[in-house]
């Protein structure tokens, strides 16, 4: 199938060729034709399937074929996105596809000012992606009317609930005409999540693509078994590697990217890190910075990489396991293999994570391929402080977690 088989329109397809793309991917290939019918959709899929286009392109298309005049601070289309990348990388999804087309967009979210926010939806817009927070505060201060909102999109509802927001995505909701098309985009679908798209929804189809078979086939997956201290040693081994040109690496905690990336960069691998804790500015540069080849590595805290949409990461590197919520593990390496991509994930295994890893074997119902290394321990302990130490509660796990004879048995056996 090719994306004109969509029944795109010719602006958009320009748009598209323009950026390389020939073949729709399998989320967009099922979301599309239903939007453009003007079906409310529940998609399930997550970063790096193709979503952001799955719903952009035909809005754009809807927009186009039922012009309306532009309304000081009321938005034809809302996007509301958990996190500032995320935002900031589906304004720019509509700039791309768009390209072509005559319409106005623009982006809110917390950690800038709101002059210029307020400046840009006073003129009006078309399109207003935003996260729930800043959204919510301009709408209270009266900055934004959604009275004559047509299309609404909720994208990676999962994580506004891990992150909080559901109560501030419920109120936005209450604000909504009746009669509008919703769109409702989530990696996974609990039940909160779910009883929220039933009132949200009316008579929606759904459409689903299996992500974690997708990203299990596409990326080649390694776990080193290591000792916590030694962790920073084969980290930098690993980066010795030449193919390993971009890499996106995991640290559980917002202090240990930032010693990561601190001490990756002292040895000479440039580095940056990105987490809550980063002003928007340092987060953008931090992005831009790897976008464009000058930082080879960016080291991640999960939720200040969601929306870290960048095509060419080469390798992803699990510093640490996601042992609070395993389901991580699929997004993180998913990074990785972009669009139908190959690409490469290493886990560095302590013994305090390895209930998690076994945990993540059983999610993607396969054994992790065990990678043999060497090092000198005494190369490590010195050289890493506090990057090399886990958080306390995973420091007394480690004391309880020594494996029994069965669990060696277990894993030299892979």
């Amino acid at each position: 199938m090719t994306f004109k088989d969509l029944k795109l329109i010719e602006p958009l397809l320009e748009a598209i060729a323009k950026q390389g793309y020939t073949a729709p991917t399998p989320i967009q290939e099922q979301a599309i034709p239903h939007i453009l019918q003007g079906r409310d959709l529940i998609g399930i899929a997550q970063t790096g399937t193709g979503k952001t286009a799955a719903f952009v392109l035909p809005l754009l298309q809807l927009m186009s074929q039922s012009p309306r005049r532009i309304i000081p601070k009321s938005p034809r289309t809302l996007v509301v996105a958990p996190t500032r990348e995320l935002a900031a990388q589906i304004n720019e999804s509509f700039a791309t596809y768009g390209s072509f087309m005559r319409f106005r967009h623009t982006v809110m979210f917390g950690g800038v000012s709101q002059g210029a926010q307020v400046r840009s939806i006073s003129k009006g817009v078309d399109v207003l992606v935003a996260t729930p927070g800043r959204l919510l505060d301009l709408m209270n201060q009266g900055y934004v009317n959604l009275n004559h909102l047509e299309f609404l999109v909720l994208d990676e509802v999962d994580r506004m609930l891990d992150m909080g927001f559901i109560v501030d995505v419920k109120r936005i909701i209450s604000k909504l005409p009746t009669h509008r098309q919703s769109i409702f985009l989530s990696a996974t679908m609990p039940q909160k999540i779910s009883e929220l798209a039933k009132t949200l929804l009316r008579h929606p189809v759904r459409v689903e693509v299996d992500p974690q078979a997708t990203t299990v086939k596409l990326v080649q997956q390694k776990v080193l078994f290591v000792d916590e201290r030694n962790k920073i040693t084969i980290l930098l081994k690993l980066l010795k590697h030449e193919d390993l040109k971009c890499v996106l690496i995991f640290a559980r905690t917002k202090r240990r990217a930032n010693n990561v990336a601190k001490l990756l960069t002292n040895q000479g691998i440039r580095a940056e890190a990105i987490h809550g804790n980063k002003s928007q500015s340092q987060r953008t540069r931090a992005l831009d910075n790897f976008k464009s080849g000058h930082a080879r590595v960016l080291v991640a805290t999960d939720i200040a990489a969601r929306g870290i949409d960048v095509d060419d990461i080469s390798h992803v590197i699990n510093y640490d396991l996601p042992v609070d919520q395993i389901d991580n593990y699929v997004h993180r390496i998913g990074r990785t293999a972009r669009a139908g991509a190959r690409g490469t994930a290493y886990s560095l295994c302590a013994s305090y994570e390895r209930n998690a890893l076994r945990e993540i074997e059983s999610l993607i119902k396969m054994n992790i391929n065990v990678m043999s290394h060497s090092f000198h321990s005494n190369t490590a302990r010195d050289a890493v402080g506090a990057a090399a130490r886990p958080p306390p509660k995973q420091q007394r796990g480690q004391r309880r977690s020594n494996m029994n004879r069965q669990d060696k048995r277990h894993y030299r056996s892979k």
